[in-house]
């Protein structure tokens, strides 16, 4: 676990815990980890701009967490510098809970799965809202032209800490165009006895 994270996530509370139930002694090993965790390197931009959706947690004025999966084409979560990341949010179903939420404040949760190679990354991120007369150029490098669905802002997000999870029972699943490519070899095979077949009749 990256040392950022551990910064994050282990409150007073949590290091309570973890003291209760006999694993503190082993966290703080993980607190003084060498890696810092805060910034991206190429495997970790690299997942990231493969992805075709996240899971994102904001935190409403009451407190409560709110998660929502944000989906697009694969790579429309951009990678923008070694810290900063970002996609172009559309217009949806005109609740902004989301964008009501980082109004308020800024802190932001990411999970990204590879559910095919059983792979987790987790983000913590504090997130700006730019709308295009703000920063037009950002609207234009994050913008999709092959989706017609209309951009309404950009959510840009800093990190302040990244780690890879467990991939302990991630249940492995595929999508569409995974499947197809895995089987294309097979269907293929399958074409060239039928042929022959054919052929030999």
């Amino acid at each position: 676990m990256a040392r950022k994270f551990t910064e994050i996530a282990f409150t007073p509370a949590v290091k309570a815990a973890q003291t209760r139930y006999g694993s503190r002694a082993g966290a703080e090993k993980l607190e003084r980890g060498e890696v810092s965790g805060d910034r991206l390197g190429e495997t970790e931009a690299a997942f990231i701009e493969a992805r075709d959706g996240f899971y994102q947690a904001t935190v409403t004025q009451d407190g409560w967490p709110y998660v929502q999966f944000r989906g697009g084409r694969a790579d429309f979560l951009k990678v923008l510098d070694e810290r900063t990341i970002a996609y172009a949010d559309f217009r949806g179903n005109v609740q902004y809970l989301s964008a009501g939420n980082l109004a308020d404040n800024d802190r932001v949760a990411l999970i990204l799965m590879d559910y095919a190679n059983r792979a987790r990354l987790k983000v913590w991120a504090r997130a700006r809202i730019v709308h295009r007369e703000d920063e037009p150029e950002l609207l234009a490098r994050l913008e999709d032209p092959t989706y017609r669905a209309k951009v309404e802002r950009a959510v840009v997000m800093t990190i302040e800490a990244l780690d890879w999870n467990c991939p302990q029972h991630i249940t492995p699943r595929y999508t569409q165009g995974e499947i197809e490519q895995l089987v294309a070899p097979l269907q293929n095979r399958i074409a060239e006895l039928e042929g022959a077949a054919i052929g030999s009749a």
